[in-house]
């Protein structure tokens, strides 16, 4: 068996259940830091209770981020060694930034909140969940620069053999990486938001706190509709961006293959799966994939036949990730300007209440194959151009050490989120409790 296949399924588990936490963490905390906000202005306890009912999920979410993600870290140690050698110049003080900056602002004011309900000012108190929320933000920022520098290398020199730093203002302003940025922010407020209004309508279907959830419904489906919007565009000007330095991933991502200008985008298609070109291929829009990556018909997008095969990304998980995550967001966009027209409506909807409540999973899924867009169309490159993935891992490592880890972490993880779902549902179906002081 391959090391470093298995060394790539166990950091692909552990990104992924980590990731199912992330977006919910930076979309909750600014609606608690919101609703807190409106407590302190105006002293009404409505708000107060929102705070404290949501601020309880959003505080079992953050826990269970941070317990996923702490393994990833090390795996750049254990399983990528090359990898971590040959740029750790440049990687690892992105990491270290966000790990001294971000991260330990966020936890140290995390716990202020927490704890600190009637034991500090009611504005110091709100002015930490803002804190929060802010911090993690900016640590998923270092973190998708870090990223970035993996799909569009920018601000390195090679000495002896290994990438150093040359300019870190280059590293910090990548195109690519702000993009990623934008677009997974803006994708956190959506899941956060039809999170919220999913168990609000749990609410209205069984009667309860009926009052108490609309206040919550109306504004969740106010930012649902902002970001599903700033999250398609933010999703256009990134596969741009991507037209324009990765080829090949924009190529799988299309499944073209023929290289040619005024190129068209085809309503139907289907990759072959056994060799190269498309099985089905009909019902072109001409010029409409130029003007897509490029706004100009004229354009030439490069075709997978003119990349050697070596270097292009597998085209079949690439293509069919990227088409369902559209579909998934485009069905958000539509049901998130639907809501926001009869949002007064919605708690005598009945039935149709389930609609919203078996919504919430989208998202979360629109984000994992988002990422499986990312990282497996980069392939076969570890940084983009530059290092190659088979040439990145331990080579000490032998394949029954890290086959043996991922089976135990693969137990741990699925322990893990279980579990972490499990109370956050046993949360929102409880409701808000004046008297459970003890949860935030």
């Amino acid at each position: 068996m391959d090391p470093v296949i298995l060394s790539r399924l166990q950091f692909a588990l552990a990104t992924a259940v980590h990731f199912l936490f992330v977006p919910l963490t930076i979309g909750l905390s600014f609606y608690t830091a919101w609703m807190e906000t409106k407590y302190v202005r105006s002293g009404k306890e409505i708000y107060k209770k929102q705070a404290k009912f949501w601020g309880r999920i959003f505080l079992i979410n953050f826990v269970l981020g941070v317990v996923t993600g702490i393994a990833l870290e090390f795996q750049f140690g254990t399983n990528w060694a090359n990898y971590s050698k040959y740029v750790g110049d440049i990687f690892g003080s992105l990491l270290a930034i966000e790990a001294t900056v971000a991260f330990f602002l966020e936890s140290t004011f995390i716990a202020v909140w927490a704890f600190g309900w009637d034991r500090v000012s009611k504005k110091f108190h709100c002015f930490s969940i803002w804190l929060v929320a802010f911090a993690g933000t900016i640590s998923a920022l270092w973190i998708l620069l870090a990223n970035g520098f993996m799909q569009n290398p920018v601000g390195y020199k090679v000495v002896d053999g290994v990438a150093r730093l040359a300019s870190f203002t280059d590293v910090l302003t990548n195109t690519y990486g702000w993009h990623m940025y934008l677009h997974t922010v803006c994708g956190a407020f959506v899941l956060s938001s039809f999170l919220i209004m999913g168990v609000c309508a749990w609410h209205f279907f069984v009667g309860r706190n009926v009052e108490f959830f609309h206040m919550a419904f109306k504004t969740a489906s106010g930012f649902a509709l902002i970001f599903t919007i700033c999250s398609a565009i933010a999703g256009h000007q990134l596969g741009q961006v991507t037209a324009e330095h990765q080829k090949s991933k924009f190529a799988a991502m299309e499944s073209v293959w023929v290289t040619e200008p005024n190129t068209p985008m085809y309503l139907l298609t289907i990759p072959n799966l056994t060799e190269d070109g498309n099985l089905v291929q009909t019902l072109p829009v001409p010029g409409a994939l130029s003007f897509l990556a490029t706004n100009r018909f004229d354009q030439t997008i490069t075709g997978l036949n003119d990349i050697d095969p070596s270097e292009r990304p597998p085209v079949w998980p690439v293509f069919a990730s990227f088409r369902i995550m559209v579909g998934l967001g485009c069905l958000l966009l539509a049901v998130a300007i639907l809501t926001y027209i009869i949002k007064s409506f919605v708690p005598s909807l009945g039935w149709g209440l389930w609609i919203y409540i078996l919504l919430i999973p989208v998202p979360y899924l629109a984000a994992e194959l988002g990422w499986m867009v990312t990282e497996i169309g980069r392939q076969p490159w570890v940084v983009f151009g530059l290092m190659k993935t088979s040439a990145a891992g331990s080579p000490p490592v032998d394949w029954y050490q890290i086959l043996s880890t991922l089976v135990v972490m693969a137990g741990i993880y699925a322990l893990i989120a279980i579990t972490g779902f499990i109370l956050m549902i046993k949360a929102a179906i409880k409701g808000p409790d004046d008297t459970a002081e003890h949860y935030a």
